[in-house]
């Protein structure tokens, strides 16, 4: 891609984060999104699994293995990218963009809350479709808390999306 055609993606990027990330000055939101962040962290996609197998028993194991593994493999290819692209968080080089939560690592491509948001999100509605009016909006909600809290961009978000799209594909396929 051509430098210039990168710099033009890369200031919308930047403008949309400042955009999205005012909403976090906002207390109640603040407080929301906070916590969704915190389910993201990981709380919220164990407690689907165990939730899974108590509901649904033998038979939600194959879904909660790929859950499992989507997990293992996103954890893997976030930390790979983040350390070979390392790209700093937004608020770290974005004066007006604030951070409103302590990050997990350093860098900030791509978003593993949302890479694992989408994963665990497709692989279990394949299974249970029925969790879908549940799951899609958290899972867009945790996606949203990223810029929002200043965490990360949202080609951050975007990207981490995809690749948990891809990750869920692979694994639903198998």
């Amino acid at each position: 891609m051509p430098n210039s055609s990168w710099q033009s993606i890369s200031s919308v990027d930047c403008a949309l984060c400042v955009h999205i990330n005012r909403i976090s000055r906002f207390r109640p939101a603040r407080v929301v999104f906070l916590t969704l962040g915190r389910l993201g962290d990981g709380v919220l996609w164990y407690a689907l699994m165990a939730a899974l197998v108590l509901s649904y028993g033998a038979s939600a194991w194959p879904t909660v293995l790929r859950m499992a593994a989507g997990g293992v493999l996103g954890v893997c290819l976030y930390k790979v990218l983040k350390v070979r692209t390392s790209r700093p968080r937004p608020y770290c080089v974005v004066p007006e963009v604030t951070a409103a939560a302590m990050p997990l690592d350093e860098f900030s491509f791509p978003s593993g809350h949302t890479l694992h948001a989408t994963s665990f999100t497709l692989i279990a509605t394949a299974s249970y479709p029925e969790l879908a009016s549940l799951l899609w909006p958290l899972a867009a909600l945790i996606a949203a808390s990223r810029p929002i809290l200043g965490l990360h961009y949202p080609s951050d978000v975007l990207a981490g999306a995809a690749m948990g799209a891809v990750i869920a594909s692979v694994l639903l396929a198998l």
